[in-house]
């Protein structure tokens, strides 16, 4: 039994930093969800290095077992007890070990944890983890331990990560937390507080860290990068009450991202994730100046009805989103959109379904992000809305969505046949430890021979063929540009 569990949580995401000498004893984490939950697991992996823990991949041999989790559908929190139940069928045999939860599931469920299913040891909150050292102290002395409290200033900004199962290329750079749009659908605002943003010399400091260990790819994180906005401290609903001076020096997402690009010339940026209502022409304008900022926006509308996006809270139309669609590609036409899209939405009808259908062909998305709706607890949708469309309807609306997006990522992977494209190397192909895997600026996976080229050469490569999601080619030389 425990070398099956074993086995199958080796399958899972777990991370693993570098050894730091004198530590003593083991860290075993895992993550799930969004990319800013990995990069939390790197805040608390660096927290608890300084408190002598060393992270490995070994569950047997762990004295602290930490899960990362997620609660933006009801499949991440059932996947998430499944992993609990194993680690306490692993604790039965080790019974020092402690196992603690993480992120948003603990702060939408708290105390239950402890009380009712009695599966854990520690309860943190997304906002709560400089005060793990304290909470594994109550656990040695046999009480209960949480910290769920929000936070309106946390940032972690004066926190170094430590970078987890890194490729050494690429790394996420937090540089908001939570956020301030309330969609119906979603725990976001319940599980991460309120929206703030970091302060910009820190970002760079981060990034200059990271240029300085080699890394050559930096991806910018926050629930909602374009809202972005630093002018001394403070919530971004509390601007308008700012001096004059602090208005005048304020920082928002399109001067930082241009700072970025800037400062570091030779490091390519990404950022994620962009939300439509935020989204200015000058961050386009910055993105289209720079060639090391990608040419990517993941751009989520969850829904082609202006009626629906009314019923989630969206403060956009499907007419706005569209405008805005056809602006990204006037200013920059190479570049790639993605999208998040929910079907069978409480109320949606067939017509709201088609307008999501026909939103989607008009607006070509290279890649999407497709859910049937799930109903979460504590949401507006959940208190206030039945979820009224039967579940064959959700499964058809929704396979009917992912046979669009599949046919249009074919054709827009398409017309990267017989270009050249420049190419970041990240790793070994899955398929073939004989040719290389990286991602072009529109953030499709290119696979090529490898020759004399290593993890961290930016290449150029000419496309032969491709699949839906990848592009084939042969590499004909360095970038000069990113030399």
């Amino acid at each position: 039994m425990q070398e099956k569990v074993i086995e199958e949580i080796k399958q899972g995401t777990s991370l693993v930093q570098e050894q730091k000498e004198g530590n003593q004893k083991k860290l075993f984490i895992e993550s799930y969800g969004c990319q800013m939950n990995f990069s939390d697991s790197e805040i608390v992996a660096s927290i608890l290095s300084e408190q002598g823990y060393n992270t490995t991949q070994n569950l047997e041999e762990a004295d602290l077992v930490l899960v990362n989790t997620c609660s933006i559908r009801d499949k991440a929190e059932q996947t998430v007890r499944k992993r609990l139940q194993e680690y306490n069928a692993i604790k039965k045999i080790n019974p020092t070990m402690k196992v603690g939860v993480l992120g948003c599931m603990a702060e939408r469920l708290k105390e239950k944890f402890l009380d009712e299913e009695k599966i854990v040891d520690m309860v943190v909150g997304p906002d709560a983890y400089k005060d793990i050292p304290n909470l594994l102290k109550e656990v040695e002395e046999g009480r209960d331990a949480i910290n769920v409290i929000l936070s309106k200033e946390e940032t972690y900004g004066d926190i170094q990560p430590v970078r987890l199962s890194s490729n050494g290329v690429s790394a996420f750079v937090s540089i908001t937390r939570g956020c301030d749009n309330m969609c119906t659908f979603c725990v976001v605002p319940f599980t991460r507080g309120r929206e703030r943003s970091r302060e910009p010399e820190s970002i760079l400091q981060e990034i200059q860290d990271l240029w300085d260990k080699g890394f050559k790819e930096v991806t910018l994180l926050g629930q909602n990068v374009d809202s972005y906005l630093w002018y001394g401290g403070g919530l971004k609903k509390d601007f308008d009450k700012a001096s004059e001076i602090q208005k005048a020096t304020a920082v928002d997402f399109a001067q930082l991202l241009d700072r970025c690009a800037t400062q570091f010339p030779k490091m390519r940026f990404r950022f994620s994730t962009s939300n439509p209502q935020d989204m200015h022409i000058e961050v386009i304008e910055v993105m289209a100046k720079h060639h090391n900022i990608c040419k990517y926006i993941h751009l989520p509308v969850q829904s082609g009805s202006t009626r629906i996006l009314k019923e989630m809270n969206r403060q956009h139309t499907r007419e706005e989103y569209l405008t805005l669609v056809d602006k990204i590609y006037e200013i920059i036409p190479e570049i790639s959109l993605s999208q998040d899209m929910i079907a069978g939405f409480p109320t949606e009808t067939e017509e709201d379904h088609q307008d999501t259908l026909s939103l989607m062909a008009h607006c070509k998305y290279d890649f999407g992000f497709m859910f049937a709706y799930s109903e979460r607890p504590g949401t507006l949708a959940a208190r206030k809305m039945d979820d009224d469309v039967p579940e064959e309807v959700k499964k058809r609306r929704l396979n009917e969505i992912i046979d669009l997006q599949q046919k249009m990522a074919l054709e827009r992977t398409k017309r990267f046949v017989g270009q050249v494209v420049e190419v970041l190397i990240e790793k070994d192909s899955k398929r073939s430890n004989l040719h290389w895997s990286g991602r072009n600026s529109q953030n499709t996976v290119v696979v090529f021979p490898k020759e004399d080229y290593k993890p961290g050469d930016f290449v150029n490569v000419k496309i032969t063929d491709c699949t839906t999601a990848t592009l084939i080619g042969e590499a004909v030389g360095y970038s000069e540009i990113m030399q």
